[in-house]
This record gives structure tokens, C-alpha cells and sequence, in this order.
């Protein structure tokens, strides 16, 4: 019985070193082939020309930001106020079909998302407002949808891990259930709603599909200064312009160093997760 214990917790151990080292392999051959690209210039040029090896990403990265900043401004607009009421206000039978309805969007993939955006949203965006249809405020609100799920369960999650004694104690004091929920189960909560906040601009970053059909992605990159405009992200480009790359050229260790950034970027985002998260529990 000992041994075979002993073989259980080896395979168990063997198992987590490969995942460690696929994780390890993969950050090494990224760095290794974007640092080379990697600058001063690089990270703060205007012009991508990599026909005639121009590689500034100011205007990507601000696009970046954009798209990002702006579908988990509108995902919290939607998103915290239905796990409020998930968690305090709805009947468990209702509770269960938002729920339901919620997490169905996790399955979905993202290309379907994109092209649900495409099809629908791009043509409704240039009818109604204005401008091709393919702009920012498509991608806000095509990520949006992708952020929701998560963002809905992680924040509901906290608000349910909240004491019912804190609750009973607000109430015995005199305040309405709504006081209640403003001031002391969010504020009791808040580092769990960071956390679904910080995800979701992790899912948000380094989401590519669904963002590239929608945001128009010009040829040339340029500072967006309209939400009817068209940009490019820094997945998008990398998807777009891959497949021609020379291999060892200077435009593929460009794109390469956007990998380089998109990772540090997400890495970053999961750190400060996870430390709120576990700031949280203690």
C-alpha cells in the first residue's frame, strides 16, 4: 500500500513539473525572440510600417486601452447590479434561470460571439449612430458580453460570503435592506469585486477573436479619438499579421515582443489577483 502511494505522489509530482515546465518553455522562446525587438521606440513610436521596418505600438496599446477600459466599464454597469440582486433580492427560482443564462455564455465561443458582433452589432452601430459599424464601441460591447459571466458569479460569490450577521446586525440597527447592501455588504465585499474586476480585464486583454471582427483593425494604426473609430489591439495585430511574417525578420520580432507585453500585462493582472483574493479570505 506504501508504494503504491509512493508511485501515486511521484506521477502527481511528475505531472505538475511538466505543467511547470510547458509554462516555463513557452515564457523563455517568447522572450527570447521579442526582446531583441524590444525599445524605448518600440513602446512609444506612432508609426507600424512593417514594410519599411517601422514598429511604434503607442497606437495599438492605446487602442488596447480603449477597447479594454471601456467593455468593463459597461460590464460593471450590468454586472454588479445583477449579482446584487442574484444575491439579496431574487427568488431562487429566478435566481436559478439568470444563473443559468449567465454561465451559457461561458460556452459559447468567442469567434460565434464575434460573429453575433459582426453580423448584428456592426450594422446597427453604422444605421443608427453612425461611422462603418467596425469602432470601439463595437469591441466595448462584445467584450462586454465575454466579461459578464465571470465578472456576475465572482461578484455574487463574494457578496453571499459576506455574514449573515452582518446583515442582521445593519437591520437591528434601524437601516433599510437597501442601506444595508450599500454600506456594509458591498463595502464587506470589495475585495472580491476588485478581484472579478481585475479578471475581467485580464479576459479583456488577451481576448482576439471576437475583438478582431468587430473593431475594424485599419492597415495603418492610428490614436483613436471616437468610439465610432476603428483601432487595432495588440492580439489583433499579432493575429493579422503573423501568418507573413518572415520568420527571423524584424517584423516577426516585433510581434513576438507584443507577446512579450501582452504576457507581462496579464501575468501582472493574475498576480494582483491573486492577491486580493487571498487579502480577502484572511
Amino acid at each position: 500500500m506504501m508504494k503504491l502511494e509512493s508511485l501515486i505522489e511521484k506521477a502527481l509530482f511528475l505531472s505538475a513539473s511538466f505543467s511547470a515546465l510547458i509554462v516555463f518553455l513557452i515564457t523563455f522562446f517568447l522572450i527570447r525572440e521579442g526582446v531583441p525587438a524590444l525599445s524605448l521606440n518600440f513602446l512609444t513610436g506612432l508609426e507600424w510600417r512593417p514594410g519599411q521596418e517601422f514598429f511604434g505600438t503607442l497606437p495599438t496599446i492605446i487602442g488596447t486601452l480603449w477597447v479594454v477600459i471601456g467593455a468593463v466599464f459597461i460590464a460593471l454597469l450590468i454586472g454588479v447590479p445583477t449579482a446584487i440582486y442574484l444575491s439579496e433580492f431574487a427568488p431562487f427560482w429566478v435566481r436559478n434561470i439568470i444563473k443559468s443564462s449567465v454561465e451559457v455564455i461561458v460556452g459559447i465561443p468567442s469567434v460565434v460571439i464575434g460573429f453575433f458582433g459582426l453580423m448584428i452589432l456592426v450594422p446597427f452601430i453604422r444605421n443608427t449612430i453612425g461611422g462603418r459599424g467596425e469602432s470601439i464601441l463595437a469591441g466595448w460591447i462584445v467584450l462586454a458580453i465575454m466579461i459578464l459571466p465571470n465578472l456576475i458569479s465572482l461578484t455574487e460569490d463574494s457578496l453571499r460570503a459576506v455574514p449573515k450577521s452582518y446583515r442582521e446586525a445593519s437591520l437591528a440597527l434601524g437601516a433599510t435592506q437597501w442601506q444595508t447592501i450599500t454600506k456594509v455588504i458591498v463595502p464587506a465585499a470589495s475585495s472580491g469585486i476588485r478581484a472579478a474586476i481585475v479578471l475581467g480585464v485580464g479576459r479583456a486583454i488577451g481576448e482576439t477573436m471576437a475583438v478582431l471582427m468587430v473593431i475594424g483593425n485599419p492597415e495603418t494604426p492610428w490614436i483613436p479619438t471616437s468610439i465610432l473609430d476603428m483601432t487595432r489591439t495588440l492580439t489583433s495585430t499579432i493575429a493579422i499579421e503573423f501568418s507573413y511574417a518572415e520568420w527571423g525578420s524584424p517584423h516577426q520580432h516585433a510581434l513576438f515582443a507584443i507577446g512579450v507585453v501582452l504576457f507581462l500585462l496579464v501575468t501582472a493582472l493574475n498576480f494582483v489577483a491573486t492577491f486580493v483574493i487571498r487579502r480577502n479570505k484572511n
